[in-house]
């Protein structure tokens, strides 16, 4: 088992190229597995009456709309190439989330991106999962705000989109591809479900850790857990309990003026975070249950033998009288105690002696 960690970098580079760039190197310090942007068009994410969420006015000037304050931190699609060369170079992946349709085809025709990050907002935008979906990339899909039953609806249409060549889009049609075999088998290899509560911060007692494990039983998918609480116990919690992905929003100062840096972590605590997370994947091992290599010389010290609580001479049978268990440093188990009891000893044995 290995957690995919994504640093969610979002929109905390505040339309600032040189911070975009200082937001990859403290990722790639933290030891994330991938960072990741976002990409949208302000104009065609949001109208002009779109109000913003009670965090982004607590976050950002009250008076301005949600999509005058997106205006600010669109990530120019002239940085991304850079970004993402700059990604490889350090090793690390470079992700985005696409809002729209053009900002969607530029990733992916553009950019070349192979897996595509969906937004909990976009679960019920029923024709852009469908043309997410016919890009045939891998898909990491947030679960915020969404029941079951809607889920389950979201992945009717990415398995009909997945499969490709099934005839018109209709509510039937996405039913029949999603209870295929083969679509069945599509969403296996290709979609990641993430557990995610969307609030900004959430408190712990919302996070609901435990609906991944309800998501993975209940689909037979991958899951992670994307993680909007303060702190790291949420996102520990989820690798202990089988996450595939952790996703955690991180700046590189929580002061910074923005509506999702005071949800985020500071690259130290960042970085605190992904080493837990690798420390619980490796203490979670294999599960398979046998002494492990750093117990096998405790057993001869810790484990009890058989050993004459008396003088046992050859001839003499074996009671629970003169027979016991004591450390000894090695001998006999003492499972053998039934075994022995009433056969003969075959040679002479002194007391404390072992078996």
């Amino acid at each position: 088992m290995s957690v995919y960690f994504i640093a969610e970098a979002g929109v905390n580079h505040n339309g600032n190229k040189d911070m975009a760039f200082q937001l990859i190197d403290a990722a790639v310090a933290a030891g994330a597995d991938a960072v990741k942007f976002q990409t949208f068009s302000a104009d065609a994410l949001a109208s002009q009456v779109a109000p913003k969420a009670a965090y982004q006015n607590d976050s950002t000037d009250a008076t301005e709309t949600q999509r005058e304050m997106l205006k600010r931190l669109e990530l120019p699609l002239a940085w991304h190439s850079p970004l993402r060369d700059y990604c490889t170079q350090q090793g690390v992946a470079f992700l985005s989330t696409p809002f729209d349709t053009q900002s969607l085809h530029f990733l992916v025709d553009d950019l070349g991106l192979e897996t595509l990050k969906v937004p909990s907002g976009e679960m019920t935008n029923g024709p852009f999962l469908l043309q997410i979906a016919e890009t045939g990339c891998d898909i990491i899909l947030s679960s915020g705000m969404s029941t079951l039953d809607e889920i389950r609806e979201a992945l009717e249409v990415i398995a009909f989109g997945l499969l490709g060549n099934q005839g018109a889009p209709s509510k039937q049609a996405f039913g029949a591809a999603f209870a295929s075999e083969p679509g069945q088998a599509a969403l296996r290899k290709k979609v990641t479900l993430l557990q995610c509560t969307s609030a900004y911060p959430t408190p712990l007692a919302d996070a609901n850790v435990l609906a991944m494990v309800t998501m993975r039983d209940t689909f037979g998918l991958k899951v992670g857990f994307s993680d909007h609480t303060e702190g790291s116990t949420a996102s520990f919690c989820a690798t202990a309990l089988g996450a595939e992905i952790i996703e955690k929003h991180f700046t590189l100062d929580r002061a910074l003026p923005g509506p999702d840096h005071k949800a985020s972590l500071e690259p130290a605590e960042l970085k605190t975070l992904i080493d837990g997370v690798r420390a619980i994947e490796i203490s979670l091992g294999d599960g398979i249950k046998i002494p492990q290599p750093s117990e096998v010389g405790t057993a001869v010290v810790a484990r009890k033998s058989l050993i004459a609580l008396k003088p046992i001479k050859s001839g003499d049978p074996f009671t629970a009288e003169n027979l016991g268990a004591t450390r000894a440093g090695g001998g006999l188990s003492p499972m053998n105690f039934w075994r022995l009891i009433g056969t003969i000893a075959d040679r002479n044995i002194d007391v404390g002696e072992p078996l």
